[in-house]
């Protein structure tokens, strides 16, 4: 069987509650095609309910890897998509759950990518929302936007599956993006620059390290871009150690 760019796709589901919800997120996944289930420090897995809920798609549960942070989770990723619908004082790029799948699927073809949900009562956390590239908001009737977290997973494992034939007469990327681990690494590596210049003033940063993020995540940075950006910041780190 040829590969699948659904293969690439994995659904990260961050502090889960209730364990039935990850069976029952499991079960919506497999029968879209998708196989590739992570878990940001569940309550409770294994766990028998999640099990029942699963059906068939048990073996899902079997294979899904439990880690301790969200930057576990994303390990290697090209791009990483938050499935909220709160509203924040500082957004990353907007899109619906049809038009996200697109994007989604596009860097799917040759990379490994991650669509991030938040648990049942709050949702995802501002600084989980900061380590990914953009927002998927699900259209929902305003007057009841309640969605069940199983739920939400169905709906883009659907748009996802049917954007998957449009994707394949799509180019693959021409040039090789760069991984969120080594756009992170470059985040802190110029927070640490932005502190010894004194632009950047730790006991009060406001949101300009939140600002930035929101910047790079529009450029979708390719990895030579990453190395050029962190050779400058490494030239200015020899600036300012007096070295020539």
């Amino acid at each position: 069987m040829n590969a699948s760019p659904l293969d690439n796709i994995r659904i990260v589901l961050s502090h889960t509650s209730h364990a039935g919800n990850i069976g029952a997120a499991a079960r919506a996944m497999k029968t879209m095609g998708l196989q590739s289930l992570y878990l940001i420090n569940p309550r409770s897995f294994p766990d028998k309910e999640a099990d029942i809920r699963a059906v068939s798609a048990r073996d899902l549960l079997g294979k899904a890897k439990v880690c301790s942070s969200i930057d576990e989770a994303l390990d290697n990723t090209v791009l990483a998509a938050a499935l909220t619908s709160r509203s924040r004082e500082l957004e990353h790029e907007t899109y619906d759950a049809r038009a996200g799948a697109k994007i989604l699927l596009e860097h799917a073809q040759s990379h490994p990518v991650a669509v991030v949900f938040g648990t049942e009562t709050s949702g995802l956390t501002t600084t989980e929302v900061s380590k990914c590239t953009l927002k998927i908001v699900i259209p929902t009737n305003p007057d009841y936007a309640s969605l069940n977290l199983a739920s939400a997973v169905q709906v883009m494992a659907y748009e996802l599956r049917m954007a998957l034939a449009q994707a394949k007469l799509a180019k693959p990327l021409q040039t090789e993006p760069a991984t969120l681990d080594e756009i992170e690494l470059f985040y802190r590596h110029l927070e640490q620059i932005l502190v010894q210049v004194d632009f950047l003033n730790p006991q009060q940063p406001k949101k300009l390290m939140q600002r930035l993020r929101r910047l790079y995540a529009r450029a979708r940075l390719e990895k030579e871009e990453v190395n050029i950006l962190r050779g400058i910041l490494k030239a200015v780190e020899k600036r300012l150690s007096g070295k020539t």
